[in-house]
């Protein structure tokens, strides 16, 4: 699959503390990367270093295998942004303002109208071409906001937190366009909406005080997280259980049961052989899955491991 950005080892430093920390972020296409973390945690200082807004201290950012840093404007060509605040003028047209952001973004003079229209198409834009951007519903104008991020087609879309202040209608719209997005290039969408990850995104990154503390894909990421709870006939002890080559974890629970956490890709299968053949006489084993949610607030209400 083609490498549509790859960021290594990025560092940013605002006075003494480090906003983010040795952080990597590498998406192919047809990625929609969920790009999440609490207030603090470094996700909009990585988008702007990601964008080209923002040099960065230390690391690295490759788009499309060019260095954002040695060569920013060749670069830049390939990437879209729409921050959280999108940068709409009120007193222009939907037209008026693609065409500028068209200019902005270097679209050939003779290619312009076509990629108004189409970014228009694409954003559901195609009737309100003549309304003044102030005069649009909230849900629109975070339409023409992807629209200016996407009319000079390029292959990796920054979004950050494109549903904040919808109803639920338009929050369905831009997921569903976020989705279509997501089929033709690299999308990076930063959101506090735990739920909207899980329906629109193929992958998760959690970041926590500048740092990396979890990412998977979000088919996987339950599966990833399996917590075991299991009864015996004779029980162990909590050392007897750690003991074991695939637990990682262990305690034991008031009603006689014990949960257990197994090594990442560590399979039931194998982790059930090794209760039975310990002699305790297992007699329950049933896999309890963590949400996103408990995922998220486990890894970012705890210090990061130095």
């Amino acid at each position: 699959m083609d490498t549509l950005i790859q960021a290594t080892n990025l560092f940013r430093r605002f006075g003494r503390r480090p906003a983010v920390d040795g952080l990597d972020i590498e998406l192919a296409r047809g990625d929609i990367l969920g790009f999440l973390g609490p207030n603090g945690a470094g996700k909009s200082t990585t988008m702007r270093m990601l964008t080209g807004n923002l040099a960065p201290q230390g690391g690295t950012i490759k788009v499309n295998g060019v260095d954002l840093l040695e060569h920013p404007l060749e670069a830049k060509r390939s990437l879209g942004y729409l921050p959280e605040a999108p940068p709409l003028y009120r007193d222009m047209t939907v037209d008026e303002y693609l065409s500028f952001a068209a200019r902005l973004n270097a679209v050939p003079k003779g290619q312009q109208l076509d990629a108004v229209l189409r970014a228009k198409e694409r954003c559901g834009l195609s009737d309100v071409g003549h309304r003044l951007i102030g005069n649009l519903s909230r849900g629109f104008q975070q339409r023409v906001g992807i629209a200016q991020a996407i009319v000079h087609n390029p292959t990796l879309v920054v979004l950050d937190e494109p549903t904040v202040g919808l109803d639920p209608n338009q929050i369905r719209e831009i997921r569903q366009l976020i989705r279509e997005l997501g089929e033709q290039h690299a999308v990076i969408l930063s959101t506090h909406i735990l739920p909207e990850v899980q329906t629109v995104c193929n992958r998760v990154q959690i970041i926590h005080k500048g740092r990396t503390v979890y990412s998977a894909k979000v088919a996987d990421e339950e599966a990833a997280a399996e917590i075991l709870l299991v009864a015996f006939d004779r029980e162990p002890s909590l050392d007897d259980l750690v003991s074991l080559e695939a637990v990682q974890e262990a305690d034991r629970l008031d009603n006689g049961r014990f949960q257990l956490r197994p090594y990442p890709d560590t399979p039931i299968s194998a982790l059930a052989e090794r209760l039975v053949a310990s002699g305790w006489g297992l007699r329950e084993l049933t896999p309890q899955r963590r949400t996103l949610e408990q995922i998220f607030v486990e890894l970012t209400t705890r210090e990061p491991v130095a």
